[in-house]
């Protein structure tokens, strides 16, 4: 059996603060805090829900995030 990987720690964030800024003060802000991979979905999106670690998810109506949730 193979070793486990010491995967880097996601950002402790509060998600709900992302809520209702400007989508690229989010990106910008969600970089500065450590995401490695910031993800912008308009409404409605079919996406696959694999888990990413270090990646936090917009979901962005008219240039403001809606909604936001990791991996």
């Amino acid at each position: 059996m193979g070793s486990v990987p010491n995967l880097p720690a996601e950002p402790d964030d509060d998600l709900d603060s992302y809520v209702g800024l400007d989508a690229g003060i989010a990106e910008e802000r969600a970089r500065t805090r450590g995401w490695s991979t910031v993800r912008t979905l308009p409404p409605g999106a079919i996406i696959t829900m694999e888990y990413l670690r270090g990646r936090i998810d917009f979901e962005v109506d008219g240039g403001t995030v809606k909604r936001c949730w990791r991996g």
